[in-house]
């Protein structure tokens, strides 16, 4: 009798810069390692201090908590709060990883504000609307955690909130923006505005961005469609409006009322067609406070790549300044 045929190994099908991995038997492999690793300066944390709590014990769902040191008590200290979602393409990526880490330590020691980095669930053990449902349930915690949370209290001014996230968190970032209005998180709790980092979207037809990716870049045209694979429910095309939320099968967004909200790109990143036109309908097709801006020369996700260059700071002061003039905003 001829002995059994050994089962063949699982090998890789789809691989996320190596963080993680979707074998052939249809299991994920995830690296305890993060993708990328960037270096503090010294004295880079010195003026925040940060702790990580959990925001969804159903769904293990981390936040880490950033707060500017030396913030008196009085109301009249108190800084704006910016719920910051990380990019990743929906499949990495988490808050605690060094550059997204390092990304927020600017953002709450130079705007100055209280950051609040969420993780959500992430693809393809969780495909989409996955994200989009944990940056809701972030924002709830928002409302009725943070809000009430005693080592928040003395610095976080929860009446200037702020929603923010860069690719995939840019993408989610959209989606709170639709889904809670310009005030839909209640009287104490104010949406004042709503910042876009080149943020995540995809579609069927390709863009010139797209068509003219440049070899050796950040994010290339294979890497979107190998995540768009990973991440799309099934039966869904490029078009899925979660993905392409200004595209062919998008609703209309007129009635929808939102805070201000900035869209910045980068000229070489293939999400830089996608980017303007999102930000060209919203303003001109549905009616929104809608600002864009182009890094030129730059790629994607340049600001966390290296989150201490001068392109960086620019960035930094950008946001700063938004946050500053939409602050009050009725």
């Amino acid at each position: 009798m001829a002995p059994a045929a050994k089962a063949a190994e699982p090998y890789v099908v789809e691989d996320c810069r190596g963080a993680v991995q979707l074998m052939s038997d249809g299991t994920v492999r995830r690296s305890a390692e993060p993708a990328f690793h960037v270096d503090l300066p010294d004295g880079a944390d010195a003026a925040v201090e940060w702790k990580d709590v959990a925001y969804d014990a159903e769904h293990d769902l981390n936040a880490r908590l950033y707060r500017p040191r030396h913030l008196g008590a009085a109301n009249d200290a108190r800084v704006p709060v910016v719920a910051y979602f990380h990019g990743g393409g929906f499949c990495i990526g988490s808050g605690r990883w060094p550059n997204f880490h390092a990304w927020c330590l600017r953002l709450a020691a130079e705007l100055p504000a209280v950051v609040l980095s969420f993780d959500y669930r992430l693809a393809p053990e969780h495909r989409l609307p996955a994200a989009q449902e944990d940056g809701a349930t972030a924002m709830a915690w928002v409302r009725d955690t943070a809000a009430r949370d005693p080592w928040l209290a003395d610095a976080a001014d929860f009446s200037r909130v702020f929603v923010a996230g860069d690719s995939a968190g840019g993408n989610i970032t959209h989606h709170m923006a639709v889904r809670f209005g310009k005030a839909g998180l209640g009287p104490q709790v104010r949406l004042r505005g709503h910042v876009l980092l080149m943020p995540a979207m995809a579609g069927e037809a390709r863009t010139r961005a797209e068509l003219e990716c440049r070899p050796g870049a950040f994010l290339t045209s294979e890497m979107s469609d190998r995540y768009a694979r990973l991440i799309l429910p099934g039966g869904a095309t490029r078009d899925y409006p979660v993905l392409n939320p200004a595209g062919p099968e998008a609703p209309g967004l007129e009635a929808v009322a939102m805070a201000p909200a900035l869209v910045v790109a980068a000229e070489h990143d293939i999400l830089r067609d996608r980017n303007e036109h999102y930000a060209r309908r919203m303003r001109e097709e549905w009616g929104k406070e809608m600002a864009f801006v182009e890094f030129a020369g730059e790629q994607h996700g340049f600001f966390e790549v290296d989150p201490w260059s001068e392109r960086a700071d620019e960035l930094v002061r950008l946001i700063r300044n938004f946050v500053v003039e939409h602050m009050d905003s009725e």
